[in-house]
């Protein structure tokens, strides 16, 4: 005999039949939830006394996927990165890792709803691909359905389904309460030496334009100050004349002596024109993501670059990756997309950069807020 799941949902309209944007998501969200509940834990029969986050958090995942289903522009609550991010950077006394028994939960919707929902999502989006997050997490539907699966069951199909080890993943976000904050600590630009002196010299020549003037000399300069060896010429000599930037047949000569000696392929490369980065990320907060850089280039192009967290594996707490790019960067962005829960913004450029916040100028102190919901005001508007 089948038992259907029943659900009781809250939300009225006003008594002139219009209804606030949240009164309405909220119905359409707890629906959703609800009848998502029919798998989770219904088909999928998981304890949710004892894990809740496997009944509510999966469910809420799959809310989050329906949600965007519905309408690529609904207000998602929970899923999107960018959403966990308060929670993330609270305060760790008040916090606990989401593998805690359901009746030792600290701020429940977080740890039992959002944060795995989250996670999952992290997962699908950012580190497994949704192809492959997909086929893992439908087998492993499909294999536990009308049984009773236990987180580890979850953890091992998941990998076992996909082929990937994701033990960092479920002891970082499962198993801990450390937050993500990578810093994009320091970026190097480096170009190859050509030893072509009519390009190398000229690169010489404005390396020393663009250096930051000596004060006492423009003021010097300014007050036309008049040196000796400027008003006496017995006091001048190959040095006060001689160009170290012109290039010279000797240059020349040096220059064809050195690719004699090269091979094909090394020539190939120097004349490559390429530009070479090197950028050091920190990891500040303790939980280990994938790295994403957004390359932003001189001619308004970007390039996007993902580094699989397998990364932290050689040297953390901090890493190092040269990127070799065609054309000359003027910034670089990490986590660009805001797809890691990265608590802090304001490391994550190069060059840095503000991150503006808003601040509330408390309207409501000269006039108060609008008690008319968008409906009721279009509806006076329309009489």
């Amino acid at each position: 005999m089948e038992y259907p799941m029943i659900c009781f949902n809250g939300g009225r309209p006003e008594k002139d039949g219009t209804y606030d944007e949240g009164t309405r998501n909220g119905m359409i969200s707890v629906i959703i939830h609800e009848v998502g509940h029919n798998f989770f834990p219904m088909i999928i029969n998981s304890d949710e006394r004892q894990w809740t986050w496997m009944d509510e958090g999966l469910n809420t995942f799959v809310q989050y996927l329906t949600e965007k289903e519905y309408d690529s522009n609904y207000p998602c609550q929970r899923g999107p990165a960018r959403n966990i991010v308060d929670y993330m950077k609270g305060d760790k006394s008040k916090m606990c890792p989401i593998m805690t028994n359901s009746e030792s939960i600290y701020q429940f919707g977080n740890n039992a709803y959002g944060k795995p929902a989250t996670g999952l999502n992290i997962l699908r989006e950012t580190i497994m691909g949704r192809e492959l997050f997909d086929y893992a997490f439908k087998e492993y539907s499909r294999r536990w359905a009308f049984r009773h699966p236990t987180p580890d069951d979850f953890f091992r199909t998941m990998e076992d389904a996909s082929g990937v080890d994701l033990d960092w993943f479920w002891r970082g976000w499962f198993y801990g309460t450390d937050h993500c904050d990578m810093n994009l600590k320091e970026v190097k630009a480096f170009r190859l030496n050509t030893h072509n002196p009519e390009i190398e010299k000229q690169f010489d020549r404005s390396q020393k334009a663009n250096k930051p003037k000596d004060v006492s000399l423009e003021k010097d300069r300014k007050e036309n100050l008049e040196t000796q060896v400027k008003s006496d010429p017995d006091m001048r000599d190959f040095y006060t004349t001689f160009d170290p930037y012109e290039v010279t047949t000797l240059d020349k000569k040096e220059y064809e002596e050195y690719l004699a000696k090269l091979s094909d392929d090394e020539k190939k490369l120097m004349q490559s024109g390429k530009f070479f980065y090197q950028v050091t990320v920190e990891n500040k907060g303790g939980l280990i993501m994938p790295l994403v850089f957004d390359l932003q280039f001189k001619d308004g192009s970007h390039q996007e670059i993902r580094i699989p967290a397998e990364i932290w594996k050689r040297s953390e707490p901090e890493v190092t990756k040269v990127f070799s790019v065609n054309q000359e960067v003027v910034s670089i962005s990490l986590d660009p997309w805001l797809e890691t829960a990265d608590v802090e913004l304001s490391n994550n450029n190069w060059p840095a950069k503000v991150v503006p916040s808003r601040f509330e100028l408390f309207k409501e102190s000269r006039q108060g807020p609008s008690r008319e919901n968008p409906m009721q005001r279009a509806k006076r508007a329309n009489n």
